[in-house]
């Protein structure tokens, strides 16, 4: 398993330096073009989940006692899992679905477009579970902190409507999306204040453990390709939402220039990672407690992830398969949804399904992909010189309405 996700890493490095090469600066606009800032409150939310809020704490003794780690700090390893570089998936994703996708339409066919919609539906699924399996450690007062409690089930599934309602309407993740952002953000300044402003530490603390992060890009190499087991789940993870990410963000490209989308996709989510992650560290290192409100905070910003993740991932499918709300009904689309996604959070639960075989499948749709280019399309992607002119009428129509 290691030498296939380092032979899709392999590739999509290469990709990503051709596309550079070849079309670094034409325009990227999706079919739905929005604002700069919106489209990328959509990608920072759709693209990560309950993970973000919730694993670093539990994972910093980790990183400080396991030689494999050694060559850096803890908070440049959880820095190295979450920002910057692997942000590079999702450029390559969503550059493909929005200028080489409408010509190649290679996710039309039919045997592709069903393992994109298991990739899809699974990854969605995965993302509930891990709300499931971490509300233990956080809500331990609902249990034991260790045992799934019935309530814990409850809770997933109440995200899990709420996603499935939310999807119904566009304008619903927009908001959403919006919405989550501002609160992480307001949740990164209530987690400082609390330990600097009107706690014990002092603000060149945080300053200090900020700088940290350095160890990262000093040693970034150590991150292009599975340090070990465990960061190889990781990168599975990240290979498996990137499909999907790119297929949902390509169709809010507002207009960027291929080079400008890249540096927007690694350095600005990487930003209020970067901030969350110093805050975290610090509580771990003062040992602070994250009980009461902050955990309340914590949980509610991790479910609102889950369902703006879901929310998306839903449409997609859903779109994909054409069973719409207009189609099937909206009690209809509400149930099947809501009772499949259950089900199969259920199936990771008993180990049924790993995260690992959905990114291998992903390594897979990477290369038929790309030898399908090369055997059939070749030609038809070489003379790509910007975005569909459908596309591009959109986009004049969106900037004169603004």
């Amino acid at each position: 398993m290691l030498i296939w996700l380092s032979a899709g890493i392999c590739l999509a490095l290469l990709a990503i330096i051709f596309i550079l090469w070849k079309w670094g600066n034409i325009q990227l606009i999706g079919v739905t073009p929005v604002k700069t800032f919106s489209f990328i409150a959509i990608l920072f939310t759709s693209g990560l989940d309950v993970g973000l809020i919730m694993f670093p704490l539990t994972e910093f003794n980790r990183y400080s006692t396991q030689a494999d780690y050694g060559f850096t700090n803890p908070l440049a390893i959880e820095f190295g899992f979450w920002g910057f570089f692997i942000w590079a998936f999702y450029f390559l994703t969503c550059f493909y679905f929005c200028i080489i996708e409408p010509k190649v339409k290679f996710f039309a066919i039919r045997w592709v477009q069903l393992l994109n919609n298991v990739v899809i539906i699974g990854t969605c699924a995965f993302t509930a579970f891990l709300l499931l399996k971490n509300l233990p450690w956080y809500l331990p007062a609902l249990g034991d902190g260790t045992t799934i409690a019935p309530s814990f089930y409850l809770i997933v599934f109440a995200a899990i409507a709420l996603a499935v309602y939310s999807s119904t309407e566009l304008k619903y993740v927009r908001l959403l999306s919006l919405s989550s952002t501002l609160l992480f953000l307001g949740l990164i300044a209530f987690m400082w204040g609390s330990a600097f402003l009107w706690g014990d530490s002092h603000i060149s603390q945080y300053l200090a453990e900020e700088s940290l992060l350095s160890g990262y890009f000093e040693n970034i190499q150590h991150f292009l390709f599975p340090i070990n087991q465990y960061h190889a789940f990781y990168l599975f993870w990240w290979l498996a939402w990137s499909v999907m990410i790119g297929q949902f963000t390509a169709r809010f490209a507002g207009g960027l220039r291929t080079w400008q989308l890249l540096l927007a996709m690694l350095v600005f989510p990487s930003i209020p990672i970067a901030l969350w992650f110093g805050v975290l560290w610090h509580y771990h290192q003062a040992h602070i407690a994250t009980t009461g409100i902050r955990n309340v905070m914590m949980v509610v910003v991790g479910i609102l992830f889950v369902v703006n993740s879901l929310d998306s991932l839903i449409r997609l499918y859903t779109d994909n398969l054409k069973l719409t709300p207009q189609r099937l009904g909206r009690r209809n689309y509400l149930l099947l949804n809501f009772a499949g996604l259950v089900a199969l959070t259920l199936l990771f639960k008993i180990d049924f399904i790993r995260i690992q075989w959905v990114g291998a499948l992903v390594i897979g749709l990477f290369y038929s992909c790309v030898a399908y280019i090369l055997y059939k399309k070749f030609n038809s992607v070489s003379h790509i010189t910007s975005s569909p002119k459908e596309n591009q009428l959109n986009f004049d129509k969106f900037n004169l309405s603004h």
